[in-house]
């Protein structure tokens, strides 16, 4: 596990110091209007779920109704695009487990939930707030 020493802004154990903070963004397939109610508390709480499980920090997260922006910090050993396909993967199959047969069926005819793309980019100290206040007026 990594920590952040008193007073540091980076995390460290015994042989490495880092700050990776990333900005993730995921879109529903054909950018349908599924996360609302119950799917929306279905998806963010496994996203949640999955951070804390790999030890990663949410600093921030919101959306709309088509979409989800992540603002998180990771360890040097979590891909983007890996975490990517996971928060996909899981979400999606908890999402339509719960709600296949009725709130998505209007939707979604085919196993699909999310978009096969997604968008990541990395967080700077200097745009870290910018981000942040982006995320919470979504």
């Amino acid at each position: 596990m990594y920590e952040k020493k008193k007073g540091q802004p980076y995390y460290t154990n015994r042989h490495s110091c880092f700050l990776l903070q990333y900005h993730m963004v995921l879109v529903t397939k054909y950018r349908h209007p599924v996360l609302t109610g119950g799917v929306r508390d279905v998806v963010y709480g496994t996203i949640r779920d999955i951070f804390a499980e790999k030890g990663l920090v949410i600093l921030e997260m919101n959306g709309e109704m088509d979409h989800v922006h992540i603002l998180y910090e990771a360890d040097p050993f979590t891909a983007p695009g890996s975490l990517a396909n996971i928060v996909k993967t899981k979400t999606s199959r908890f999402a339509r487990k719960e709600y296949g047969e009725t709130v998505l069926r209007k939707y979604y005819w085919k196993p699909y939930f999310w978009s096969d793309s997604y968008f990541v980019t990395t967080v700077s100290e200097n745009s870290l707030t910018m981000v942040q206040e982006y995320i919470r007026g979504q």
